[in-house]
């Protein structure tokens, strides 16, 4: 049963520092917030323009129209097993909207996790009133500030995080990073970069374990977790969409990114120990401003055969969007295979975006 309980613990408790390496460090930073985005599989660089931007380009905050903006996000993993929530509002520091200000909060924990290290007594007994709950839960507080600049076709923005991360009563960790986007708009055509992590998040961490937790780790063939430190090291996003007006009421919007790593290999389309290139595809359609379909295309990789190991098939991932606009309120569904490593593939993603009035 102890060795059953230390096993799921370190299945569970995602990204634990003795679990994967530095280079996954922060992976649940990586999801995305927001059904629209999740829908085109996370291509958003170039032309994303609402509080979602603050995840991912921030320079998109100054698009904002509304005098303040909040949104929602909720996701399930493992039919329901892991939680991911978010939530963001900001406002616009000006009359003419060039300049913008956000706080965004993204969660990603287990809650309820058995916690049966003192189920045996000493005595050999079993006694389950012994058996509490704990959360392993990855926490991100993210504020974040846009706007035009003087050639108002061009807009900064960046986001400063802090990354708090739980496990139970074992161990924890402080993180601090910061992101800087750009983007580039000329009529119907958007350009979009996005530096992530550039000042290297650094995750401090600290592990509490009393004795009897040591011993159990020490028996059952677990390695004891020490303090230290993890490195999120940079990556950069190149985006590009173009909006394309089908006829007087029917826009489409096609949209790709293009993921660059130096942390060393990755199994993505192109791969090399120097760089890596992870594509990203989406498209928007959308009929007055009232209804959305979209469409994405990511996590594109080779992987073995399962007949013949020699051989290698592409594989990918596709994700489906709807979106509605009722006012102020816009609604937003996706249907996504996040990692692809459950046995309940595919994930329902609802979000929520409402814009507020400016007074009178």
């Amino acid at each position: 049963m102890k060795k059953q309980f230390l096993l799921i613990c370190l299945l569970l408790v995602m990204g634990s520092p003795w679990a994967f390496s530095q280079k996954y460090s922060n992976e649940f930073l990586a999801i995305g917030v927001g059904a629209r985005a999740h829908g085109m599989s996370g291509a958003q660089t170039a032309f994303v323009s609402d509080i979602t931007s603050a995840y991912w380009n921030p320079a998109g905050l100054s698009e904002i129209q509304a005098p303040f903006q909040v949104a929602a996000m909720h996701a399930e993993w493992f039919a329901g097993v892991g939680q991911y929530d978010y939530i963001s509002f900001g406002k616009s520091l000006n009359r003419d909207h060039k300049s913008f200000l956000s706080f965004s909060l993204i969660r990603l924990g287990i809650d309820n996790i058995p916690y049966t290290i003192n189920l045996v007594n000493p005595d050999g007994t079993i006694n389950y009133d012994n058996v509490t709950e704990f959360s392993a839960a990855d926490y991100a507080f993210l504020g974040s500030y846009a706007r035009k600049l003087k050639n108002p076709a061009f807009a900064v923005g960046g986001s400063a995080k802090v990354v708090r991360r739980v496990i139970g009563s074992i161990g924890n960790s402080w993180g601090f990073g910061a992101d800087l986007g750009v983007q580039y708009r000329k009529g119907n055509l958007m350009l979009g970069l996005m530096g992530r992590d550039l000042t290297t998040t650094f995750n401090a961490w600290s592990f509490n374990l009393t004795d009897r937790e040591k011993d159990v780790f020490t028996a059952t063939g677990n390695e004891i977790p020490v303090s230290n430190t993890e490195i999120t090291k940079p990556r950069f996003i190149l985006g590009g969409a173009y909006k394309m007006r089908l006829s007087p009421k029917l826009t489409m919007l096609p949209a790709l990114d293009l993921e660059w790593t130096t942390d060393g290999r990755r199994n993505v389309l192109v791969s090399s120990k120097s760089f890596n290139i992870d594509p990203r595809i989406g498209l928007e359609t959308d009929y007055d401003g009232f209804v959305q379909l979209r469409l994405g295309v990511a996590n594109i990789q080779r992987v073995k055969d399962d007949f013949n190991l020699e051989k290698e098939n592409l594989s990918l991932q596709p994700n489906f969007g709807v979106g509605l606009r009722l006012g102020r309120v816009q609604l937003d569904y996706a249907l996504t295979d996040i990692g692809n490593v459950s046995q309940v593939s595919y994930s329902h993603i609802f979000s929520l975006r409402l814009d507020f009035k400016e007074k009178q």
